[in-house]
């Protein structure tokens, strides 16, 4: 038995962005109880590196009521699929208007797994050849931005850049740098 089994599930909520469930659990120790999840579709956050630096992109995020900076990412519009690459050069190319004749990718994180089973694949975008955006209507006020790498950790540093997985993606692309052995 896992540390926590599903007894009951039911929908509490869906739409098309998101669907909201209440699962009956029970824990080793035999005690029951209520675990919500939100389960959202996974999606892609793309690194795009030039010239010693990085592409970012700010835009209004109604629910901490702020513009804010992040590494372009989503996911596929409903009822649209790909593989995960084909979702990174997707977004890459409708926030930045950027293509990318290099993709790598750094890795798969959770984006809150303590109340949602959505994932993303971080990538990292090189080899930049520039083009015009074509945002979603909702992306209608988004910014890109040329940033150097050191101006990226200051912002990060200062709370300019307050994006978890942008700062979870850099991360991994340090730890992809990092020579073997340090």
């Amino acid at each position: 038995m896992s540390a926590i089994e599903r007894i009951g599930s039911k929908q509490v909520y869906a739409n098309a962005w998101l669907r909201l469930r209440e699962d009956e659990i029970e824990y080793a120790d035999g005690t029951r109880g209520i675990y919500t999840v939100v389960e959202k579709p996974d999606f892609a956050l793309v690194i795009p590196y030039a010239d010693r630096g990085f592409w970012l992109v700010e835009q209004y995020r109604y629910p901490v009521s702020s513009r804010e900076w992040e590494f372009p990412q989503g996911g596929w519009t409903a009822g649209a699929t790909g593989t995960p690459v084909e979702l990174a050069a997707a977004e890459l190319a409708e926030e930045t208007g950027f293509r990318a004749s290099r993709l790598e990718q750094l890795g798969r994180l959770y984006a809150s797994y303590g109340f949602s089973s959505q994932a993303y694949d971080v990538y990292l975008a090189t080899d930049l050849v520039a083009g015009v955006p074509d945002r979603e209507d909702s992306e209608a006020d988004m910014v890109a931005a040329w940033f150097a790498e050191d101006e990226v950790r200051a912002m990060i540093g200062g709370g300019e850049l307050r994006d978890a997985h942008s700062v979870a993606a850099l991360t991994l692309l340090d730890l992809v740098r990092r020579p073997s052995g340090a």
